[in-house]
């Protein structure tokens, strides 16, 4: 397939008149072709006009077609077959196997998103029958379904080219719920997102969707990010990114004449608590899969565990044994383009000079470019507190060992804490009640608990929330993986008394829909 830099705005592919951004292989540091003019504001216009013209017809399609259009949008990913994979491998650095995964888990999510659509729970139709004869008042005819907001603004992960990316979980979610769809292309990978671009094009047209269900555009820098923002057709944000990068949006959002919710996964360090049982039972063995979990994807992903939290007692020295040891043999990664790998340089070497941190281990010398070492680094809980430094993310392979007296002291760093995607405890069953103590401090701080295992990796499943409190999202209310992301671009909308012929269809007495619905509080069967 011979890849072109045209943005996609609606079923037509527009040449870009901004300044022109090409991807950089990072394991290399070659530039790629072809160049990727960006958008202007008259792009940002067209592909909002069209996506706003859309809305109405694209909402009220049946849940059949709409499903029809996400299993074909998946289906057409797959059938790029390895262009896609060795141009993404070119522009990420990341390797084959893993971007194949990650393709297995965009279509995995696409399809699952089609089901959920199919079976219109999320529509959470509800029908309260009119008592007219109730006293001392009557009861009107109420009835309830949830509503897409309207047209979506998706700006792509840099560590995620296709999970978080034209077609991931927040474009997912969006064109499930009935929202036409705006992509901002992120600039690390322009033809990973072309050729994905594409296969949602010709999906749409394949399903006959109105033309402006999706577009995709490119641009170097933020000023067309915040102009899709600021659009008033955009009702609402989806974005993986860096806290500054997402509380830029959120200022704009919240500026208009009618703010806008941002859904912004930002910044979280993730931490692992380090019970005194487990330690007991199989420190070593702990030391040496939280060095797999902190090197996995050279420590690109927004679940790293770059914080360790735990009791001063003897057995921890066994852990950091294995760790040292396993960080030694670790190699370099490959890190996702030259920006990020100066930004984790910067941020290891800010750690290790503050006076209260000990290095414990460096992994290998990097010797390719763009290239991180990792690191892992020794503070104490009363340093931890006391210095805001200590708990900045580094996005990268790198991680911060807390060291606490006692068990008040654990608390004492957990209750310090920003919000988390995820907390992950390491226990025996020694541990539960000092565990069960700490369950409601966790609860408060995180999306995710996790026993006995590593953060890294996020199954996409109906209970799974990716999200958390401020600063790791925006909303701690939401998720962004996992088929709950589809209630971000969604409202409710109650019709009191509405005559029968003017009533949306999953609200009709009949359930042609076959959906499920609460009817005066008790679930419908079908």
């Amino acid at each position: 397939m011979q890849l072109t830099g045209e943005m996609l705005i609606g079923r037509g592919s527009v040449e870009g008149h901004g300044d022109a951004m090409r991807a950089v292989n990072p394991a290399t540091g070659d530039e790629l072709d072809p160049p990727f003019p960006g958008g202007t504001q008259a792009d940002v216009e067209r592909a909002c006009s069209l996506a706003w013209a859309a809305f109405d017809a694209f909402r009220e399609m049946p849940l059949a077609a709409r499903a029809e259009f996400l299993d074909k949008v998946a289906g057409g990913i797959l059938e790029i077959g390895d262009p896609l994979i060795e141009r993404a491998m070119a522009e990420t650095g990341l390797p084959r196997g893993r971007l194949e995964g990650e393709r297995a888990r965009t279509v995995g999510q696409l399809r699952l998103f089609a089901d959920v659509v199919r079976n219109g729970w999320f529509l959470d139709a509800r029908i309260d029958p009119a008592q007219p004869e109730r006293k001392p008042l009557p009861r009107s005819d109420l009835r309830l379904r949830n509503v897409p907001v309207g047209p979506v603004a998706v700006f792509g992960a840099s560590n995620f080219p296709l999970a978080f990316s034209v077609a991931g979980g927040d474009t997912a979610a969006a064109l499930a719920a009935g929202c036409p769809v705006v992509v901002k292309a992120h600039p690390a990978h322009p033809g990973t997102s072309k050729l994905v671009g594409l296969a949602v094009q010709k999906a749409a047209a394949a399903c006959g969707l109105p033309e402006g269900v999706f577009s995709l555009l490119y641009a170097t820098g933020n000023e067309l990010g915040g102009a899709l923002v600021a659009d008033p057709r955009i009702q609402a944000v989806g974005f993986t990114g860096s806290r500054a990068g997402g509380l830029a949006l959120m200022r704009i959002a919240a500026g208009r004449p009618e703010p806008i919710p941002v859904y912004a996964e930002m910044s979280s360090i993730n931490p692992v608590l380090l019970f005194p049982g487990a330690l007991a039972e199989r420190a070593g063995e702990l030391g040496r899969a939280f060095v797999g979990s902190l090197t996995m994807g050279a420590g690109q992903f927004c679940t790293n565990p770059g914080l360790l939290i735990a009791l001063e007692v003897p057995e921890l020295d066994g852990f950091i044994q294995a760790a040292r040891d396993a960080l030694g043999a670790a190699p370099a990664g490959t890190m996702l383009t030259p920006g990020i790998f100066q930004a984790y340089r910067r941020g290891v070497e800010r750690l290790a000079a503050r006076p209260s941190v000990q290095e414990i281990a460096r992994g290998q010398l990097a010797s390719g470019a763009n290239s991180g070492q990792s690191a892992l680094f020794s503070t104490s809980a009363e340093s931890f507190v006391d210095d805001e430094a200590l708990r900045e993310e580094i996005f990268g392979a790198s991680s911060l060992l807390v060291r606490c007296r006692d068990l008040e002291t654990v608390r004492r760093v957990v209750e310090d804490l920003e919000g988390q995607l995820t907390i992950t405890l390491q226990m025996a069953e020694s541990d539960h009640e000092t565990a069960r103590a700490l369950l409601p401090v966790l609860e408060r701080k995180a999306g995710r608990i996790l026993v006995n295992g590593w953060p890294t990796g996020v199954e996409v499943a109906h209970a799974m929330v990716h999200g958390g409190p401020f600063p790791a999202t925006s909303d701690g209310r939401s998720t962004s993986v996992g088929t709950l992301a589809i209630r971000r671009f969604l409202r409710p909308v109650c019709y009191q008394d509405v005559p029968a012929p003017l009533l949306p269809t999953a609200l009709h007495d009949d359930n042609a829909l076959g959906i499920p619905r609460l009817i005066d509080g008790a679930l419908e069967r079908t």
